[in-house]
Formats: C-alpha cells, structure tokens, sequence
C-alpha cells in the first residue's frame, strides 16, 4: 500500500554537489537514507519504490523479516521521491528524471559517501524492482546478486498505459488547474486531484482474486469496497506531492534497461548482467506481470524465477500480507546462502 507522511526516523542526507543528471544538467542533489547494522561487513542497496518511504520499505531486517539481520542494509530514496532531491523540495529540480539519475546519485553515496566497495545484494520492489535491474546492467561487478521484486527489465505497453488512468485523473482534476496550483502558494495540493489519482490506482495494486475474497473489509473495518478506497488510497495519495507522483510515474513509463547499452536492445543488456537474479513477481500483478518475467529470464544466464502466489496482486511483493513477507524472506534467505 503507499505509505502516508514521511517518518524521519534514522534518516540521514548526503549531498552531491555537483551531479550530472542524464539530461545533461549539473547541479546539487541530496539523497536521503537509512543505515541498519552499518557494522556488518556484507551490504545490501534497497531503493524505495513508488509511493514508498524510507522508513515504509521492507528492508529484511525488522520482524517478520531475519534474512539481512547480518547485514549492513542501506535503505535509499530514490530520487524525485520527496526524501531525496525532489520537485517538491527543489524547485530548480529538471523537469524529467531517468533511471539512471537514481542509480548514479545511489552509488555516488554508497561509495564516496560510505565507502563501499561491493555490494551483496541489491533488492528492490515495483520502481525498486527496476532499479536492481538497472544496477545489474550499469554496475555489472558491483554487486554479487540482484532481487527484483513485483518489477521488470522493460516497462510493458499494458504497464504504461495503465499509469495514464492515475495520472490522467490526477492531471485532470479541476483542484489541478493544469498545474497552475501552484500559484495559491507552496502548502496548496489539489486535494481532490490526489484522492482521484488513489481511486484510479487502487484496483490495479491489488487483483480481482482479492476483491472477490472481500479482502477490502479488511477483517471487518469496512463494509464496502468504497469506504476502503476513501480511507486507505485516498488519503495516502494525498500525503503526497503531485510532481513528484508525476515525475516518478514518467520515469516509470520510459524504464528500459536497454537505454543504457549502445544500440538501446533490452535483451542484449540482459544478457550482459553478471550478477545472480532472483527475478520474483507476484502471480496476481495486473502491471508487472509474472509472464513478463518468464520472458526476461530467457536473456538471463544466471537467473531464477520465484513466482509469489499470493492473491494480493503486486503490492503482495511489498509487504502488505505477512504471510506473503515471511515466504519472500525464507526464498530470500536461501537464494542467498546458495550464491
């Protein structure tokens, strides 16, 4: 589920001042993380997701999760996500963010920043799934394994178009004003344009499976589908700013592995990962589907595939049914110990 205001529990900044976006545009950015057990010596790189916080991301650590308690986990905002260099705190931010601003700006702090010479591990879920695929292809000796979870190599077609519903509720909205808001001074947000762009979200984060389970009562808290919608999406998506729900769904639209290879073919840049891949996604994902995945291992030549059953769609693969969570860490843990 999208997590709500930012909780700044642990939260550490690290300035670049002079960073170089893919655009072409230099300028400083600041990128927000978390350490856990920073004394251990194996380290793993967890980006946050879409609609993700640092402190919201399921970093292996806390319970349920033991798989990382030995590990040195170091949980990132990505860029554009409100933590890190945003629009919503730099209004000189470029109006377009790449994928591969995100994993530079994220090695810059993991290496000059903290010194890290090699990664164990990089895990990600949804956007975050992305990024590890990304990492696997512009850092191909950094790190010894990639976990993507509930994401993909390539945004499909069904994918992007799918993030225009959301987006187009939002960009639509009359409170947006065709961006003009932000004219009624910095603490407006076109509420009722948010609350829109939660309602066009919901369905498609979850499955047909679970609404037909009425899993949205959530054990007896709501008596209808759209009481749950009103209080549970729609004011998380309100806790957001809407350039940056913009910016990060734009960026999401144009993920391709394959931009960061001469030639720009997907399939050639996954055949290039040396990294280990545990490639996870759930059975139920309406966007980042598990037949996608069965389609990206054929390129892979160190990869696994580990299907979650689970009925709760593509949020399953973030931490929202425990059950879910503790299977993922078990299939973690010994992917792992094997690699």
């Amino acid at each position: 589920m999208p997590s709500d205001e930012i909780d700044l529990t642990g939260i550490e900044y690290y300035t670049i001042p002079n960073f170089k976006f893919h655009s072409g545009t230099t300028q400083s950015v600041r990128v927000a993380y978390r350490s856990f057990n920073p004394t251990c010596s194996k380290t793993v790189c967890i980006p946050t997701c879409y609609g993700g916080r640092i402190n919201s991301t399921l970093n292996y650590v806390s319970p349920p999760c033991t798989t990382l308690r030995d590990h040195h986990v170091v949980v990132v905002a990505m860029l554009g996500n409100g933590e890190s260099s945003s629009p919503s705190n730099d209004d000189g931010f470029p109006k377009k963010l790449h994928y591969q601003d995100c994993i530079n700006s994220q090695y810059e702090l993991l290496t000059k920043h903290l010194g890290i010479k090699e990664l164990e591990a990089v895990i990600g879920f949804s956007m975050a799934g992305q990024q590890a695929y990304y990492w696997a292809v512009m850092y191909p000796t950094f790190m010894k394994c990639a976990i993507p979870i509930c994401g993909s190599a390539r945004t499909s077609p069904h994918n992007w178009a799918f993030l225009e519903g959301p987006k187009g509720a939002l960009i639509n909205s009359v409170d947006y004003e065709d961006g003009k808001y932000r004219t009624k001074g910095a603490s407006y947000k076109p509420l009722r344009g948010l609350g829109a762009f939660g309602r066009a979200y919901c369905a498609w984060a979850l499955s047909a499976p679970w609404f037909r389970a009425e899993l949205w009562r959530m054990d007896g808290k709501y008596d209808t589908v759209a009481a749950f919608m009103t209080s549970e999406w729609e004011p998380a998506m309100q806790s957001w700013d809407p350039e940056d729900l913009l910016i990060l769904a734009r960026m999401w639209q144009a993920g391709d592995v394959g931009s960061c290879i001469d030639g720009g073919d997907y399939t050639k840049a996954l055949e290039g990962i040396q990294a280990k891949m545990l490639v996870m996604p759930s059975r139920t994902d309406q966007y980042f589907t598990p037949e996608d995945s069965e389609t990206e291992m054929k390129y892979l030549k160190h990869g696994e595939l580990a299907v979650i059953e689970t009925l709760w769609g593509h949020v399953g693969g973030g931490g929202a049914n425990e059950e879910d969570t503790k299977w993922m860490d078990k299939r973690i843990a010994q992917f792992l110990n094997n690699s």
